[in-house]
């Protein structure tokens, strides 16, 4: 049977929640990573929505991939669908990647359901630090979300500039509060 991999381009990367036997770097083409999906449970609320990552399409996605054992295939995938499904505003996909050693592989990941209604499409840098700064959800703050993202990707060398400037402004609208 062929290797089970997922494909992790937000929390995922620093907050898997499941086991796996290898953690390597990989590339998604055809996909970026987006803070497109009105978030109304894990960092937000119907009420007052926060902002998540979703893939969406066109550009690349660098993001980390594990490989679980194929005895933690189905617990792995129940664990995903209940953590990623909630609203279903994701669907699931097994997608091809390019791992950081030259391996291609196919990858378990969520992208964004553009026709779902939580669907937030192209937002500017400073919509989003506003959404953003003001929300929080069962997961906690919204913007402990995005900071740890940014975080993590600079660990990993990864650099995405949007994410980034969203983050700095942010951090400049906690200030003037």
């Amino acid at each position: 049977m062929d290797e089970f991999w997922v494909f992790g381009y937000g929390s995922l990367m620093w907050n898997p929640g499941f086991s796996y036997e290898e953690r390597a770097q990989a590339l998604m083409l055809g996909y970026r990573r987006s803070l497109c999906v009105r978030s109304w449970v894990h960092r937000g609320t119907q009420e007052c929505p926060g902002l998540v990552l979703g893939l969406d399409h066109g550009g690349s996605c660098r993001g980390v991939a594990f490989r679980v054992a194929e005895a933690n295939r189905e617990e792995t995938i129940d664990y995903l669908r209940q953590r990623e499904l909630v609203t279903h505003v994701y669907l699931e996909r097994t997608l091809p990647i390019r791992l950081s050693d030259g391996r291609k592989v196919r990858a378990l990941t969520y992208v964004i359901d553009r026709g779902h209604h939580q669907y937030a499409g192209s937002v500017s840098v400073g919509e989003a630090a506003e959404i953003v700064n003001r929300a929080v959800g069962v997961s906690g703050p919204n913007p402990v979300y995005v900071a740890n993202t940014v975080a993590h990707l600079r660990e990993l060398g990864i650099r995405d500039h949007w994410l980034e400037q969203v983050a700095a402004e942010i951090e400049r609208l906690e200030g003037v509060a």
